[in-house]
């Protein structure tokens, strides 16, 4: 059932944190018809805030105690670590009967804080939209759990969120943060430790001959994409959810073993290994034909989507592809099945990423190239060394919770790649949207 006229004009939704997600959240339910929107951020951003409500049916408040007590539906939409003390402040301010959301990306400290703040007479229902502020929402997956809350009013932020026109998926907070860890932590950590690892080396990957074309322009797109982004989006996630934790140190531990193997040029063993986890993630010819044609697209098509001008002439020489084959070596070790949870919540992101493997490791050939690759060709093999400490390195960051530590490692790699952050958003809108076509 579609929102009514009566509804759009009377229900107030109220926003608290006006970063980018937001004002995305904003901005779609004005757009949609939504006549009451209270938003606000810190005091400190009271301008900002009035200046971007300017022509538009948005209500700038000046912190969110007045956000609460006239809201009948308040999203948080914090950083993670901050959340706990945002709701300690303005959850007692909630309007009786009120329906309180979150958006932050880990659930599990969401939960309690707002089981510990939030008023008994008002109801618990969170969100968490499955992809960053620069993707449409349109068709993207919406997740919605009915924690403290009867049916009408799932029903009611049903209706509510329409205008995002996102594919609703209902769980737990316990399920969320599972799929979540499965679809998300191991794959920001691979594009992390690939952008530390060519910072290290101070050389853009495009540059040095040997990330040319076909999957190296996903790997160096999305590398890029991520770093663009704020820092903290992907230190909650891995800081604050522990089985993402369990994950990211099982990575670092599988690239570890499998670069190990390599240096010894072990490469039946590494081969084993290898096939045993291709086997285990992506079963057999018949199974992987049931699941449809390759989510990836072909490599001549990736192709237009570079960054700079490669300087390599010739076809890029053969690559031990690391990164991807701890990928999945990481989901054989913890026997996580990653296309269980493709349809159900998967990310543009993590999409892409295991297109990437399923291209690589469905091709009986190209992995046997890469395993050559990885044993007895050189000319990767101080990149390689790069990525696995930087692997090691953000496994460690990750375990010990330390946020500005994360902050730190971040920001330097950051800093590296920004000069071309605005060549690489552009290719990166026209792969995303090539691929989802």
């Amino acid at each position: 059932m579609n929102a009514s006229a009566a509804e759009k004009d009377t229900i107030s939704i109220g926003i608290i944190g006006m970063g980018e997600m937001g004002k995305m959240y904003a901005d779609r339910l004005s757009k949609g018809g939504w006549k009451r929107i209270n938003v606000c951020d810190l005091p400190s951003k009271f301008d900002e805030v009035k200046q971007f409500c300017k022509g538009t049916t948005l209500t700038p408040m000046q912190n969110g105690h007045l956000v609460s007590r006239e809201s009948d539906f308040i999203i948080y939409s914090v950083e993670a670590a901050f959340l706990d003390d945002v709701v300690a402040l303005y959850g007692p301010s909630t309007k009786v009967g009120a329906i309180v959301s979150g958006q932050t990306s880990v659930k599990a400290p969401e939960k309690k804080a707002f089981e510990s703040h939030l008023p008994k007479d008002t109801h618990i229902i969170s969100i968490h939209s499955l992809h960053g502020p620069s993707v449409k929402p349109d068709g993207q997956a919406l997740i919605l759990i009915q924690h403290r809350a009867p049916d009408d009013k799932m029903r009611l932020v049903e209706r509510i969120l329409e205008p995002l026109n996102s594919r609703y998926v209902h769980m737990t907070y316990e399920e969320h943060d599972e799929v979540t860890a499965n679809t998300q932590a191991v794959t920001h950590a691979a594009f992390l430790s690939m952008g530390t690892a060519w910072r290290c080396s101070q050389r853009f990957p495009w540059e040095t001959g040997r990330y040319i074309g076909g999957i190296e322009v996903v790997k160096i797109n999305i590398t890029l994409r991520i770093y663009a982004a704020k820092w903290h989006v992907y230190a909650g996630l891995a800081i604050l959810n522990p089985a993402a934790k369990i994950q990211i140190d099982q990575y670092a531990q599988s690239t570890s073993a499998l670069f190990k193997l390599m240096v010894e040029e072990r490469e039946a063993e590494l081969r084993a290994r290898v096939f045993a986890a291709r086997d285990f993630v992506f079963g057999t010819d018949v199974e992987a034909g049931e699941r449809g044609p390759p989510l990836l697209l072909e490599e001549s098509v990736l192709d237009q989507f570079a960054i700079g001008n490669p300087s390599a002439t010739e076809p890029p020489p053969p690559n031990s592809h690391l990164s991807l084959l701890a990928m999945v070596d990481c989901w054989h070790q913890l026997k996580i099945r990653p296309f269980v949870h493709l349809a159900l919540a998967a990310t543009p992101v993590f999409r892409l990423w295991i297109g990437v493997a399923e291209y690589l490791f469905r091709s009986e050939a190209r992995l046997e190239d890469a395993i050559k690759a990885a044993v007895w060709d050189k000319g990767h093999r101080s990149d390689d060394t790069e990525f696995v400490v930087a692997a090691r390195g953000w496994s460690q960051c990750v375990s010990y919770g330390d946020f500005e530590w994360y902050k730190h490692r971040f920001e330097e790699s950051r800093v590296f790649f920004e000069p071309r952050f605005k060549e690489s958003a552009e290719q990166n809108k026209k792969m995303m949207s090539a691929f989802s076509s």
